[in-house]
Formats: structure tokens, C-alpha cells, sequence
């Protein structure tokens, strides 16, 4: 079912004499080469028949995308809403390339059981895009396919395959510092590093900036493990009762847990931010809207899609490799964070 490749980057970069760095910006429409020079790899490309420039791949114009069923269930409010908008722009980015989106949705039945849709066998496809938080064992079963692959917005490390993420680590980094420069100083953390490798990134973003900044980290103010798939209301609500004392401020793994802090807090009688600052990462749809509106960090989920579409459709995606694109996400400032 894998496509073939016959034609790579170096054979472009050779029959110009060019760099093959030159080669790959090109094709993936970066920076760094005139519209001459990018003209003219685009048409050795499809002169040579490179990947999607070559006759033959348009043989199998179709890309899957692997989505489990749990993230894009409406009764799941909070990610159906960011993942709504990822899946499309991954569409749109499939389509921009020449290439047919297949959505492939697998149930919980399919992933406790590693079965794999039938499209797997029905159609031919020229490569993957394994989309959201898979269970691990049927990522491995995804990943052991003789096929093209790419994770988009998580990964397994035990996996090692090409991934694009939101730069979790520099992003947890801007957001920490951004409270530390609002003179914040006892800073919490909340995001289940158990649970996914972005929490976990996030986390490490969060100790990084504190250190950098010569403060300590209170573990009693870190809630990083949780017993389901998310943090829940009732887990968030007993680390909070635990304490009598809180930090002024909390960096949370995502916009979802934010949010409920938020509302545990002020149910609690504790004003945001007049007592406690919340700072979330995502930049949902109902984070502008919440009360207070939610100071956060936008992940760019349209630049996540395009790139994804782009590694997969250079030689890296056929690796074994653990290579990782993060892309920048934004400080947006609103109303959950006080100046001390």
C-alpha cells in the first residue's frame, strides 16, 4: 500500500547544483531561496517525478487521517472544539497539496482491540497523519505499518517517527516568564504529565523558566499526574482543598483545566485575578468568552496542520527517527492575569 520512493531531494539538489537544503526549503515553500531558484526545483521535482510532483504518486492521491472517535464527539465540548477546527485545516492543507483527505475515525472498541479500519485495506494511500492522543498500543500498530507516517499534536517517545507539535517547551517557557515578569513569584502548575507528552513538555517549560529566574519550585503546588485521560473537576478540586495557603499564580497544561481552576477558585470565594492568577495554554474558542477572559498561549493550528503535510510529504516521513517540528505558539494577553 506504501508508496515507493525512487526520487529524493539529493537527485534535485544534484541535477541543479544546489544545496540540498536549498531543495528542501523550496519544496516546502520556507524562506531562503528567490522565486527563480523555487521555480526551478519545482520543475526538476516534477520532471524527476519527486514525491507529490511525480506522475506516478498521483496514483494514490489519497492521505489518511487517523482521528480517535473521543476526541471529536460533541458531547466532549472542550476538545471537539479545538480539535474541530485542527481537523479542517489539516483538510484544507491536504487539499492545497494536490492530495484527498480520507478522515478516519477509530472507535474505543477498535483501539482496546488494534483493529484497523477497513479503509486501511479498501483504498490505496500515500501516507498517514496519526492525529490527537492515540492510546499507545494502537499508535505502535499504526507506527509498525509499512507506510508514511507523521504524529500531529502528540507523540510516544517509545515511537520514535517524524511529529509535529505546538513548541510545548518554549511556549510553557513564554508563559512563565510572562507571569514572573508581572511579578509573580509562588507559581503553580497544573497539567497531567501522565496523560501526554504536551503536558509534560509544558511542565518542564514551567521548571525551566523558574529555575532560569532563581525561583523555587513548590511540588505541593503541582498537580501533574492524573488518574483518567484528563485532569477531572473533582481531581482539581481535592488538590485545592489540600491546601490553606495558594500560590498567587497558576500555569495550567491546557485551556480546559484553566478554565475549571477558574471556576473552582471563585466557587471557593478566591477572585481571579485579584487573588490568584491563571495563565492556560490552547487559546480555545470559549476562553475569550470565559469570566474573566483567559490570558493563555494560541497554539497555531493551522500552521501545526501545514506542517505536518509538508514532513510527510518530504523523505523524512518514511524515517524511523524521532524528529520533532514544534511550532510557536502566541501570548495572548486578556484579563485572568494581575500585576503585583
Amino acid at each position: 500500500m506504501a508508496r515507493a520512493k525512487k526520487v529524493s531531494m539529493q537527485d534535485i539538489a544534484d541535477k541543479l547544483n544546489i544545496s540540498k537544503n536549498a531543495v528542501s526549503l523550496a519544496l516546502m515553500d520556507k524562506k531562503g531561496v528567490s522565486e527563480e531558484m523555487r521555480h526551478r526545483i519545482i520543475q526538476t521535482a516534477k520532471e524527476l517525478g519527486y514525491g507529490p510532483y511525480g506522475k506516478k504518486q498521483l496514483e494514490h492521491p489519497n492521505l489518511l487521517v487517523v482521528v480517535p472517535d473521543r476526541i471529536t464527539r460533541y458531547d466532549d465540548n472542550d476538545h471537539f472544539h479545538f480539535y474541530h477546527d485542527m481537523i479542517w485545516g489539516l483538510e484544507s492543507s491536504i487539499r492545497r497539496k494536490g492530495y484527498n483527505a480520507i478522515i478516519v475515525r477509530v472507535d474505543e472498541a477498535m483501539e482496546k482491540n488494534l483493529v484497523l479500519p477497513g479503509v486501511f485495506e479498501d483504498i490505496s494511500y500515500a501516507g498517514i497523519i496519526l492525529f490527537g492522543i492515540m492510546d499507545k498500543p494502537y499508535a505502535e500498530r499504526i507506527w509498525k505499518l509499512d507506510a508514511p507516517l507523521v504524529m500531529l499534536d502528540s507523540y510516544y517517545r517509545e515511537l520514535p517517527c517524524p511529529a509535529v507539535t505546538s513548541a510545548n517547551i518554549e511556549g510553557g517557557y513564554e508563559a512563565v516568564h510572562y507571569l514572573i515578569q508581572c511579578g509573580h513569584s509562588r507559581i503553580g502548575f497544573i497539567g497531567p504529565g501522565n496523560l501526554t507528552t504536551s503536558h509534560e513538555e509544558r511542565g518542564y517549560g514551567f521548571w525551566r523558566a523558574m529555575k532560569d529566574s532563581g525561583l523555587a519550585v513548590n511540588p505541593s503546588w503541582c498537580l501533574t499526574e492524573s488518574e483518567g485521560f484528563e485532569a477531572t473537576r473533582d481531581e482539581i478540586a481535592r488538590f485545592l482543598d489540600r491546601h490553606e495557603a495558594l500560590p498567587s499564580a497558576f500555569f495550567c497544561g491546557n485551556d480546559r483545566i484553566a478554565l475549571l481552576l477558574g471556576e473552582l477558585l471563585q466557587e471557593r470565594g478566591i477572585q481571579v485575578p485579584g487573588d490568584v492568577s491563571i495563565m492556560g495554554f490552547d487559546d480555545l474558542n470559549m476562553s475569550e468568552a470565559a469570566q474573566p477572559p483567559l490570558t493563555t498561549m494560541r497554539v497555531d493550528k493551522q500552521g501545526m496542520c501545514d506542517s505536518a503535510v509538508d514532513l510527510l510529504m518530504s523523505e523524512l516521513s518514511g524515517t524511523r527517527h524521532a524528529i520533532r517540528w514544534g511550532i510557536q505558539p502566541k501570548l495572548i494577553e486578556r484579563h485572568t492575569v494581575s500585576k503585583l
